[in-house]
């Protein structure tokens, strides 16, 4: 399995298929501690949700249908 890039603050994903900036199907697993708070009548509410870790597996261009053909590339202003 390949590592997919993550987004950071100066950069996004791109589609290096058809150029797509802005829609993907992102799967990714993680591993979590939640606070689950119950009510009298037994219905949970996640009060406090920390991520552990997180690995993103595959991310899919909504455009194209294109899976793992992405880059990154920076954002507009980032270099400002």
């Amino acid at each position: 399995m390949t590592t997919v890039p993550r987004p950071t603050a100066g950069t996004r994903w791109r589609c290096t298929l058809c150029g797509n900036l802005t829609r993907f199907d992102v799967t990714r697993s993680s591993k979590v501690v939640e606070y689950v708070h119950l009510d009298l009548a037994g219905e949970p509410t996640v009060e406090e949700r920390e991520v552990v870790s997180e690995t993103i597996e595959s991310v899919r261009c909504r455009w194209c249908n294109a899976v793992d053909q992405i880059e990154l590339v920076d954002r507009p202003g980032a270099g400002s």
